[in-house]
């Protein structure tokens, strides 16, 4: 397969310009192997987890390849303390809580540091990736020219032009362009209201006249044609999330799994009332209910503190947080290397049918 632009290969030193999306929990070491032995670059998603954690998961990815695979970490400063806001959301949730027959919400917020800090950038010396990547942002850049220095590809991601301007002056060597469409959180250098987005259509091709560097499309993508349309778009790879979440590698659990097997573009919808982060996640009751209520909710990660024993409460989809994006029509349960032979097949074919 030669592709029509290798410079994403060429940075990340892969095969195939296919990331898989470092998504937290579903992203396993053994899906990330996987997708990274077939040609592209596997990724895990490492915001919350412990060091010894971290350690544990990379000791198992570099038993299972040899091959480049990304880390992928937050970077969102500390959240605020801002009592009145917390105690008004609480309000907002107490209702939820007796639903479901739970104790009271917390009081008060727990402590929270910021997404990347000097821990994490000691362990990235040391364990020394070939890829690191962000989401909300970049750390300081005593930070990136610390991982710089030491070899590592930098990626992170752009929602706007104007972020991508900004990651370009930073240094950073790749750009994922995230459009509206996708799964998961919105990597947002700010905090947005959910309702205010950029397709991926729209997004790449402006994000691709604005930078010189490798371009990244993200949303929507699910299959040959996708990745095709991306680098019609500007774009020199992709970024795939929902498509490896029906592998029997990811470690999505079984509620979501059956979601994706008749899931519709029309399932999800961006919420902020699980995090306070816009993310696209499944529709849900507790979700359309805070939509409604408009309040101004504490802080990423803050948010989660009132809204996680509501996920742990009850199997439920009236107050799930089921992330997956709106090409999730596309899913196929295949093992991670062939779903990524099937995407190069596709795209080769799409590339081959618009020459003739």
């Amino acid at each position: 397969m030669m592709w029509p632009d290798r410079r994403l290969c060429d940075v990340l030193g892969i095969e195939h310009p296919i990331i898989q999306a470092p998504m937290a929990g579903s992203a396993t070491p053994t899906l990330a192997a996987a997708v990274s032995n077939a040609g592209g670059l596997g990724s895990l998603g490492c915001a919350e987890m412990a060091a010894d954690a971290l350690l544990t998961h990379v000791g198992e990815l570099r038993a299972l390849t040899n091959r480049p695979f990304n880390l992928n970490f937050f970077a969102h400063p500390a959240p605020r303390p801002d009592p009145v806001r917390f105690a008004r959301t609480r309000e907002a949730v107490l209702p939820w809580y007796r639903r479901f027959g739970l104790a009271e919400p917390a009081s008060a917020a727990s402590p929270h540091g910021p997404g990347f800090d000097a821990t994490r950038l000691k362990l990235l010396l040391e364990l020394k990736p070939k890829v690191v990547s962000f989401h909300f942002g970049v750390p300081d850049r005593a930070s990136l020219a610390a991982l710089k220095t030491a070899g590592i590809a930098l990626m992170s991601t752009a929602t706007t032009v104007a972020e991508a301007k900004a990651l370009a002056a930073a240094e950073i060597d790749v750009i994922i362009a995230q459009g509206w469409e996708a799964g998961g959180h919105r990597g947002s250098h700010e905090p947005r209201v959910p309702s205010d987005g950029v397709g991926t259509f729209a997004l790449v091709p402006q994000i691709a006249d604005a930078v010189r560097l490798p371009v990244v499309a993200a949303g929507g993508i699910g299959n040959g044609r996708g990745i095709a349309a991306a680098f019609a778009l500007g774009a020199c790879g992709v970024q795939i999330g929902t498509g490896f979440l029906s592998c029997p590698e990811a470690g999505t659990d079984a509620t979501r799994r059956a979601m994706l097997r008749n899931a519709a573009e029309t399932d999800t919808m961006m919420t902020d009332a699980f995090s306070g982060r816009a993310a696209r996640a499944m529709r849900s009751d507790y979700a359309r209910e805070m939509e409604r209520a408009g309040l101004d909710l504490p802080d990423f990660p803050s948010m989660y503190d009132l809204s996680e024993p509501l996920l742990g409460a009850v199997d439920s989809r009236a107050a799930s947080f089921l992330l997956y994006g709106q090409a999730a029509r596309f899913n196929r349960e295949l093992p991670a290397p062939e779903l990524v032979a099937c995407y190069v097949e596709e795209a080769a074919a799409v590339f081959a049918r618009l020459k003739t």
